[in-house]
């Protein structure tokens, strides 16, 4: 805890805070930042009231500015997301490079009359045969990055939507596609990289935008086609797909195997894969595909079958792509779902998570980004 309620916050945590001043007002940022504080130097529950103890202002502040913060300041957790979002590929992805986001939805256990927007889902954590839960459920979105003091990817969330049935919100993978066009538009010049499971590929997909690429797994009745074939001068409208291909299971029969190394879940192991180039229409309309058969541990057939629109990229390559997905399930994990409170308070655990390194908010991972901070930032102008 600060033992005083007027120390000051470490120089090296502010020159990451300070760059987010822009976004809320000067009272609401200096709410934001002594929360902030407080969030990384609590080692119990970090509620709204556990935030306000961890920074020693339980007794300073009336607890209802805390709370004011996130009910009724003026700030967006949409601009608060893409902020950090800058500042996680600022700092840790290298120019260049390309941004893998992982997207998965987690539950928000709830109960109550008046909880907005709780309804029963799917909870793959839930105890029992029956994978059903009641509470909110949250999309999230996560830069995938590695760090140097740790030896598997990390996910730090930056964009969270919630599930509203009845509206355009009810379809997970509708909120994944705006999360990915949004984050696309916010960082210019960079390619994103999507890896989800099997649960969002659908004809949502249609409709994404060429500078962003989407790698899922692929179902077993997937109605492949081959590509189209030339056009022949005839009049008529040419064939939009080719002849529709076997199933994966034939298709795994006939194919090419080839060994290929890979290191994924912190090992590394070779493996023998297969892939071709296809059209998924149904799901990615005329964009081509590259369909990545994997055999791992079975002499015959196949083990996982992927599917992205990365077709430039080997299929090494997008094993372990699909691989760092299983960072953002950690990340669950680690993160208890009583962080997701609603969607303001999201947010700011989302950055609190960054500034930590996603650590359980461990304050050296902040000072350690913060290092890295000041030259950065001043690219991002």
């Amino acid at each position: 805890m600060l033992p005083d309620a007027t120390l000051p916050p470490p120089a090296s945590l502010m020159s990451l805070l300070a760059w987010l001043g822009p976004l809320f007002t000067a009272p609401s940022f200096r709410s934001f930042t002594m929360l902030a504080c407080g969030f990384l130097a609590q080692t119990g529950r970090r509620t709204v009231c556990g935030m306000l103890a961890g920074a020693g202002l339980s007794r300073a502040w009336p607890h209802d500015r805390a709370h004011w913060f996130f009910a009724r300041a003026r700030w967006n957790p949409d601009d608060l997301g893409l902020a950090v979002a800058k500042l996680v590929v600022a700092l840790l992805v290298p120019a260049g490079d390309r941004v893998t986001v992982a997207i998965d939805d987690t539950l928000f256990r709830r109960r109550g009359k008046k909880v907005w927007a709780a309804s029963w889902f799917h909870d793959g954590s839930a105890p029992g045969p029956a994978k059903t839960g009641y509470g909110n459920n949250w999309v999230i979105a996560a830069i995938v990055v590695k760090l140097p003091m740790i030896n598997r990817p990390v996910a730090l969330p930056v964009l969270g939507k919630l599930v509203i049935k009845g509206t355009n919100s009810a379809s997970r993978l509708w909120l994944a596609r705006r999360m990915a066009q949004t984050l696309a538009g916010a960082l210019p010049g960079r390619h994103i990289h999507i890896v989800a499971d099997a649960a969002y590929a659908g004809g949502e997909l249609n409709k994404l935008p060429p500078g962003i690429t989407w790698t899922t797994r692929l179902r077993k009745d997937a109605a492949l086609h081959g590509l189209p074939p030339e056009r022949t001068g005839k009049r008529g409208r040419p064939r939009a797909r080719g002849a529709r291909l076997p199933s994966l299971a034939k298709l795994a029969a006939t194919a090419d195997f080839a060994p290929v190394t890979v290191t994924r879940y912190q090992k590394t192991a070779t493996i023998q894969a297969a892939s071709l180039t296809c059209l998924w229409y149904s799901v990615f309309g005329s964009r081509h595909v590259q369909v990545v058969l994997i055999r791992d541990r079975s002499a015959t057939g196949y083990d996982l079958a992927l599917v992205t629109t990365d077709t430039a990229t080997t299929a090494a390559q997008i094993i372990e792509r699909y691989a760092s997905r299983w960072s953002i399930e950690i990340g669950h994990r680690c993160c208890p779902s009583s962080w997701i409170g609603f969607s303001r308070l999201s947010s700011l655990f989302f950055f609190l998570r960054f500034s930590g390194f996603g650590l359980g908010g461990c304050p050296a991972g902040a000072g350690v980004v913060a290092g890295r901070a000041v030259p950065a930032l001043a690219e991002l102008g």
